[in-house]
């Protein structure tokens, strides 16, 4: 066996895909999109998610689960948290005993609230899943800057070999065995930087979004620590260091989404005119949901989920969580 099979043709797979061939390991990506595979063979570039970065000539384009992952040594899994568990059902079965899997998608399941990689280890019938998350911009990553992430799995030696096989001169990776923490992080930020991008949509300052993005870990801590996360994860790369990054980056979907919000424009018209996905549009309704179920508040989860699912004023929102009971600062 031999390569890495990248599952999903969105712009972080794309990113890490590169990275990879540059690091001298072959990769094969899968497509759903039989037309859009002809294209990127065809312009080498992927021109929706990913525009402006030539594609390395090497690449191997599929669209047979089967073909795809038949030799892949290392498996990642790229597909959106909306799409992730229909998508990975189709692969059931197929993936070879010994191939070292790892999620890198942001989400949460919409239906089960559960983190990627327990949906990636029904779905596929393979155990145990790694996950892969921390300040990581897919262009940025694709460019070669100086970049480190985490990886989590609960098999010590399966997070090695994933580390040594990401691992080089622009992209540092660091082992974890909170698989939870690392995958809470992940996607409730996503939720938090839509709720600072508001914030800069709406002018207002460096004050406002400090306090959002500091409460908005609190909250991330306050469900990880319920769901048997070590609080200590939130401190590291796949904690505060991508919380950083997506709350403050103009190339941050989902603080891009926020801003949008922020500045009057409905939900509905941000995302028609949006090719890629902006995670915490989905996950904010799933950690609501989850944060029902263990009994917890998170009270800028709530207002970010009222903005974009229920046509709340952003104004109203921040008059709300400015507005509620004075209490302690505690997580």
């Amino acid at each position: 066996m031999n390569g890495t099979t990248i599952i999903g043709d969105g712009g972080w797979g794309t990113a890490l895909g590169i990275l990879l061939s540059r690091g001298g390991h072959g990769v094969t990506m899968w497509s759903h999109d039989a037309n859009y595979v002809r294209l990127m063979q065809n312009e080498r570039i992927n021109p929706k998610f990913l525009p402006g970065i030539p594609l390395p000539a090497d690449w191997t384009f599929e669209t047979d689960p089967a073909a795809a992952v038949r030799e892949a040594e290392v498996i990642v899994l790229a597909v959106p948290s909306k799409f992730f568990r229909p998508t990975l059902e189709r692969f059931a079965g197929l993936i070879p005993p010994s191939a070292a899997i790892v999620s890198v998608a942001k989400g949460l399941d919409q239906n089960s609230r559960q983190r990627m990689t327990l949906v990636a280890e029904q779905a596929l019938r393979h155990t145990p899943v790694a996950a892969l998350s921390g300040p990581s911009l897919a262009s940025e990553v694709a460019h070669g800057t100086p970049t480190a992430v985490t990886i989590a799995c609960a098999d010590h030696n399966i997070a090695v070999k994933l580390q040594r096989h990401f691992n080089g001169p622009t992209f540092r990776v660091y082992t974890s065995d909170d698989v939870i923490g690392v995958e809470i992080g992940g996607a409730l930020k996503n939720v938090i930087a839509i709720a600072a991008g508001i914030s800069d949509g709406l002018g207002y300052g460096d004050n406002t979004k400090a306090a959002l993005v500091t409460r908005g870990l609190a909250e991330i801590i306050r469900i990880g620590i319920a769901l048997g996360a070590r609080i200590e994860t939130f401190a590291g790369l796949s904690g505060v260091g991508d919380l950083m990054v997506t709350c403050n980056s103009r190339l941050s979907r989902n603080h891009g989404v926020g801003e949008r919000l922020g500045r009057g424009e409905t939900m509905s018209d941000i995302l028609a005119a949006m090719e890629q996905v902006a995670e915490g549009v989905w996950t904010c309704r799933a950690a609501r949901a989850l944060a029902h179920d263990v009994g917890i508040e998170l009270p800028i989860t709530d207002q970010v989920y009222a903005v974009c699912h229920e046509g709340k004023d952003p104004r109203r929102a921040v008059i709300e969580l400015m507005a509620r009971d004075p209490k302690p600062e505690k997580h």
